[in-house]
């Protein structure tokens, strides 16, 4: 990618934008040195908090744009019309309807800072966000990479282009196994059981876990890939998402974790459980000074002792005898909002992290590759993570918001989109995991079990929430199906939404030689009061 034709530095969060001087592949403002060496951003400054980089070229007036999200998905990602104040974090394409070409930049995972991009009549921006927390970070004189930038060539189609970008920016990455025919080294299909979508984090216990273990053990129906049970949210004291301490479970309820991790493995499945590393019940030391609806029980990730303590957290599940580990809420407890709240400003401004020499982006990095170190062998599920910083470091990663085990409206929203318009990064970033697929009394099983067909079908994680009470003949002899599709991998072609241009939730789908159209919609139609 060429080099951009204009750069703007902002040294404070409450400074405005400096125009920087260009010598060559250099510019300067503001005692800071932004280099550009074949798409390495470099950036050496005493302190800074922004840098823009400005490529014109004008874009085709009815060119349709599509960006991704900063963390999961919220059943936003589109295709658009042009809309020069929409931020479109890490990548965007650019389809012409008129030629059928695709064309766009983006950045590579693991960048050092938060990236995104602005598209408008005369050009698109890159946007690197190098704060720390909410203040500017102190370099102190360091030269900092902050982002590889690529440029992507039309690849025929725009799910081609995607497809090709996608793995572009992967290319640091070690290469991904293909899935194994027998779960061993490498994880596998990942297919399983979690309770969350109807228990809710709640009326659970050591039986109803192991009857979810039995439950997707007997569905999986004799498959050589062992198929996991998680543990999710609501296994310790405090309520639900109420934070650590991680050292014991519910009294009278889960007494004996590592006891309730071998009767799974007795039973045939994987053992899973889910954490949240970085909030605890009482505030204590080492909290965050980012605004927060829990004043002092967010933990601040720069501190030492943080890591610390999560590193012990994961060698406590890993003795207790998990194979799978679920952590949620990070992004929340860094920032202070869910992706949808963050926009371009991310946080709140006025507070920064105990070490504010470090980007946001750096201590988050620091903080996923002490978790992936400490797990070892371990799958680790990445939840309220950043897809483009989690990348390589998550087995398998949450791409989009909550589905539904109450509202069917959700799950098409949320579970759909994301993986219609995420799925190309299955395999190349990790694991993708558009959320599990629903069986409750509450929501419509006919749209429930197209979900799963196409979960099973696309090779991508297939977790299940199975209430006792909705099991039926129907429901079972659909559960088998997509298990075994799940364990086998999928479909070997892959799955490609025919419709995405023009649908947020696509209907219809390709599957090698066969075209699939799913009916998401209810008979009643959505409740718009929610």
């Amino acid at each position: 990618m060429r080099e951009p034709s204009a750069v703007f530095v902002q040294a404070d969060p409450s400074d405005g934008p400096i125009t920087a001087t260009r010598s060559g592949t250099t510019w300067s403002a503001a005692g800071a040195t932004i280099s550009w060496n074949d798409g390495a951003v470099e950036v050496t400054a005493p302190r800074i908090s922004r840098v823009a980089l400005r490529w014109s070229e004008k874009l085709p007036a009815e060119a349709l744009i599509l960006g991704d999200a900063w963390e999961r998905s919220y059943g936003d990602l589109q295709w658009r019309h042009r809309q020069p104040e929409r931020l479109l974090p890490w990548y965007f394409l650019a389809h012409d309807p008129r030629t059928g070409s695709t064309s766009g930049a983006g950045v590579d995972v693991q960048p050092n800072a938060f990236c995104a991009w602005t598209v408008d009549g005369d050009g698109f921006t890159l946007w690197l966000d190098l704060r720390n927390g909410g203040g500017p970070t102190h370099l102190d004189g360091r030269t900092l990479t902050a982002a590889i930038v690529r440029r992507f060539k039309d690849a025929g189609t725009p799910w081609q282009t995607l497809n090709a970008a996608v793995a572009t920016m992967s290319t640091r990455l070690p290469a991904r196994p293909e899935p194994a025919p027998v779960a061993g080294p490498d994880i596998g299909p990942v297919v399983g059981a979690n309770n969350w979508y109807y228990a809710y984090g709640e009326n659970f216990d050591e039986k109803a876990v192991l009857q979810d273990a039995a439950t997707i053990v007997e569905l999986a129906d004799g498959h050589p890939v062992k198929p996991f049970s998680v543990v999710d949210d609501g296994w310790y004291p405090g309520g639900i998402a109420s934070g650590g301490p991680w050292d014991r479970g519910t009294p009278g309820v889960f007494d004996d974790l590592a006891g309730t991790a071998a009767a799974i493995k007795a039973i045939g499945a994987r053992p899973g459980l889910w954490f949240r590393p970085l909030m605890v019940r009482e505030p204590g030391p080492w909290a965050s000074t980012v605004p927060h609806h829990r004043p002092g029980r967010a933990f601040d990730p720069s501190y030492p002792e943080v890591l610390d303590g999560v590193r012990s957290d994961l060698q406590r599940f890993k003795d207790w005898g998990f194979e799978l580990v679920k952590h949620d809420f990070s992004t929340f407890d860094i920032f202070g909002a869910f992706g949808p709240a963050m926009g371009s400003r991310l946080t709140a401004a006025g507070w920064q992290f105990h070490d504010p020499t470090r980007t946001t982006a750096e201590i988050i990095l620091a903080f996923y590759r002490e978790i992936r170190a400490a797990t070892q062998d371990m799958v680790v599920i990445g939840c309220n993570t950043v897809g483009h910083l989690a990348a390589g470091l998550v087995d398998v990663q949450r791409t989009g918001d909550d589905t539904s085990g109450r509202d069917w409206e959700r799950t098409r929203k949320m579970g759909v989109n994301t993986l219609a318009f995420r799925l190309p990064q299955h395999n190349r970033f990790f694991t993708v995991d558009a959320d599990c697929v629903p069986c409750t009394p509450q929501t419509p099983w006919e749209l429930n079990e197209r979900f799963l067909d196409l979960v099973a079908r696309s090779g991508t994680a297939l977790f299940l929430s199975i209430d006792p009470a909705a099991r039926t003949a129907r429901t079972d002899r659909a559960l088998r199906a997509g298990i075994r599709l799940a364990l086998d991998g999928g479909t070997a072609d892959g799955m490609e939404p025919t419709d995405w241009l023009v649908n947020t939730t696509p209907n219809d789908w390709r599957a090698g030689g066969e075209t699939i159209h799913y009916d998401w919609s209810q008979p009643w139609g959505a409740d718009p009061n929610g």
